[in-house]
């Protein structure tokens, strides 16, 4: 009895702590996209190879992020959270950039990865 209640305590338990599903299954349809961009930033910051690798699934991270906005949000709502988003992007990269890369990082950002315009409509 005391084994069957461990182990559906493990499991119960493994499932509360998981991660993110969503992170956790990488979108094949992003993965060029995400090769490009990190290569456009490489070239700016000069990324060793562990912050490359962290690098490019942070970006991944967002880019899913900013798909599922364009998907569901227009106008002024999709252009708000938007700029939500890259706000985020650019703190959570603190996490992984030097201080001059990231100097470097918010000053290439809106050259490399700019925000949609809303068309205004008449």
């Amino acid at each position: 009895m005391k084994y069957i209640f461990t182990l559906i305590l493990m499991v119960l338990t493994t499932t509360v702590f998981a991660q993110d599903p969503m992170l956790q299954k990488p979108d094949r349809s992003l993965h060029e996209e995400v090769k490009s961009l990190s290569l456009a930033y490489n070239n700016e910051l000069a990324l060793n190879t562990d912050q490359l690798k962290v690098f490019e699934i942070k970006l991944e991270e967002f880019l899913i992020r900013r798909e599922k906005i364009e998907n569901t949000l227009e106008g002024r709502d999709k252009l708000e959270a938007l700029y939500l988003l890259q706000d985020q992007e650019t703190e959570e990269m603190k996490d992984i950039l030097t201080r001059n890369q990231m100097q470097v990082y918010t000053r290439v950002k809106p050259s490399i990865q700019p925000i949609t315009t809303v068309d205004k409509k008449r």
